[in-house]
């Protein structure tokens, strides 16, 4: 990327401390330590309505906007946000929503850059499900916008915020209790929301639903309930599990390590277990190769003889196991005894305190969007390797896919 702001090394160096400059022009106001945050909602499906309700446990925050295409989900909404404006188009929520301070955007995947770089162009400050893109070629556009519109823009990559991936990172990982770490090994298998079903009530699309402003960028097709439900499923919507997934395990890989620069990319996989009209593989491997010799790999199966999700660290002088619930860490020597800590709450809590609390700071958050848009691009060489069939070679500086 030619702008120097959103240079990889400097981003990277100030992401978790470096000052947002506060124009009058690109934001309407500063936030006082009194003042409540006025949030919009754009997508008001499960993740959004559960993100909100996170929001709303501080008292600092009034949702005051919400918008969905379908009528119902709105609706739904709006029974744990009664005085909220409800909206079908987005655009029309940015335009309207003079007092809004910030939008939290939980649209499916292929809606997630353009409204980002609306709700910023705007004077809103973000915080974005993830992945942060689609594709490869859309991060640095939303990376831009946010850097020249001054945002706090946080992706929704909750383990950057929580305290026993943090201890985990700080006294083990970069305290060198692993030695030479060679391999970061992830997987999430049995995961249900890439299996769900639409229900039979939307065998016929809903008055209320806008089938063609959900479809937006996307090439028209006739409505299909089952694509519209469970999105996660086409790789027109999403990245299947790659980017649902291993999103969220590649950037805590990448905080681990200090390093988010992987320069090729092999996957295989398929659609073993699962024929039933979906384009994202239920089956997916895929390994990452680091200029700083180590591997990162991913395992996925929708299948239900295995379920479980976590990352290892593997290196020299031990091993670190690390879910949403605890990590373990096992020395190399023999009979060494496992050390075992706990998380203390749902991780979410932490991210959207850090994100509210970098809006009054002016702060870059946690999960900064340029560390999202590294992760989803992390992602992505996977997915394009699975797509292509072949080795992606990755130039990480220049951000580009290399030629054959």
């Amino acid at each position: 990327m030619p702008d120097q702001d959103v240079n990889r090394r400097s981003v990277l160096r100030t992401a978790a401390t470096g000052a947002i400059a506060v124009t009058a022009a690109s934001y309407s106001r500063v936030l006082g330590a009194n003042d409540r945050v006025q949030l919009g909602l754009i997508g008001c499906g499960s993740r959004g309505q559960y993100d909100m309700g996170i929001f709303q446990k501080n008292p600092a925050v009034h949702v005051a906007a919400l918008c969905d295409v379908w009528g119902d989900r709105v609706d739904e909404a709006a029974q744990k946000a009664p005085d909220a404006r409800k909206y079908g188009d987005y655009r029309k929520l940015l335009e309207e929503g003079k007092d809004l301070d910030a939008v939290l955007i939980a649209t499916p995947d292929h809606w997630h850059s353009r409204i980002s770089i609306a709700a910023v162009q705007a004077g809103k400050d973000v915080y974005c499900e993830k992945p942060l893109t689609l594709t490869i070629e859309e991060g640095p556009k939303v990376v831009k916008a946010a850097r020249e519109n001054n945002r706090v823009f946080q992706t929704g990559m909750q383990q950057r915020s929580g305290p026993h991936y943090m201890q985990a990172r700080d006294e083990y990982i970069q305290a060198g209790k692993l030695g030479k770490i060679t391999l970061a090994r992830t997987w999430w298998h049995g995961n249900a929301w890439h299996l769900r079903k639409a229900p039979a009530t939307l065998a016929q699309k809903p008055a209320n639903l806008d089938w063609d402003m959900f479809l937006g960028p996307v090439k028209w097709r006739d409505w299909d309930p089952q694509q519209y439900w469970n999105f996660r499923a086409y790789l027109d919507f999403g990245g299947g599990q790659v980017t649902d997934l291993f999103t969220h395990w590649i950037d805590a890989v990448h905080m681990f390590m200090l390093q988010d620069d992987p320069i090729s990319a092999v996957a295989a996989g398929g659609i073993y277990a699962y024929p039933d009209g979906r384009t994202a593989p239920d089956t997916i491997d895929i390994l990452l190769e680091y200029p700083a010799k180590w591997t990162a790999t991913f395992e996925a199966t929708l299948a239900p003889g295995i379920k479980g999700a976590a990352i290892q660290m593997c290196g020299t002088e031990g091993n670190l196991y690390i879910d949403r619930s605890k990590f373990v860490f096992t020395p190399a020597d023999r009979g060494a005894q496992p050390t075992e800590v706990k998380a203390a709450r749902e991780l979410t809590i932490d991210h959207v305190e850090n994100f509210l609390a970098c809006m009054r700071s002016r702060q870059r958050p946690n999960g900064d969007v340029y560390i999202g848009h590294r992760s989803a691009q992390a992602s992505h060489l996977g997915n394009l390797a699975y797509e292509q069939k072949r080795r992606i070679q990755f130039d990480p500086q220049r951000e580009e896919i290399l030629p054959l």
